[in-house]
């Protein structure tokens, strides 16, 4: 007699993507994950919330173009975190725009992202709000409980606090190392290993 595999708390794909079974992926067909990413319990990602537009007559869509969200790797996605698309009225119809996170973003529990561009090496702290169309540059950390307005634009190597945001200090040099998530993913799963000294 065979013994059933027991499943774990995760599903990890062959890109290496780590998701909690517990998280909610609405849209799955519309979600891009880039590889090495770890999805928590009860984060929220609404890729239902794609591209309505049509495209212009004669012209085939772009491949891709339908991508609601797309995620870099080695993303942190904690729990109860929530990607949400931007929308706006688009030539008529309401539509909404994708949400692009680059590269070893962390994104803290509680925290609602709803920018058009999140670049990478970015960390967001807890209970943080980020308006619709916000654009985020590379090397950027929002501390907790930041509300980003609705199409602010945050330079790179910049400290972001407040409600609403502004910026309060600068990514020291050599601070860039502390944006790396290589470490952290290896510490979830369904086999983690624990945070060398």
């Amino acid at each position: 007699m065979s013994r059933k595999q027991v499943k774990g708390e995760y599903i990890e794909t062959d890109t290496g993507n780590k998701v909690s079974r517990k998280a909610i992926l609405i849209g799955t067909q519309h979600i891009m994950l880039g590889g090495k990413t770890v999805i928590q319990a009860e984060a929220m990602i609404r890729g239902d919330l794609a591209r309505t537009a049509q495209p212009a007559a004669g012209s085939a869509p772009a491949p891709g173009s339908n991508t609601a969200v797309a995620i870099g790797r080695y993303c942190y996605l904690s729990k109860g975190c929530c990607l949400r698309p931007p929308g706006r009225i688009y030539k008529g119809p309401f539509t909404f725009l994708p949400l692009r996170l680059g590269d070893h973003v962390f994104i803290g529990e509680g925290t609602i992202v709803q920018a058009a561009t999140v670049g990478s090496h970015v960390h967001i702290g807890q209970g943080v709000v980020i308006g619709e169309f916000a654009i985020i540059k590379d090397y950027v950390r929002i501390l907790d409980g930041t509300v980003v307005p609705s199409n602010m634009v945050i330079p790179s190597f910049s400290i972001v606090a407040g409600q609403p945001a502004r910026v309060v200090g600068e990514v020291p040099e050599g601070g860039h190392e502390a944006f790396e998530l290589r470490e952290l993913y290896k510490t979830v799963g369904n086999n983690p290993q624990p945070i060398p000294a």
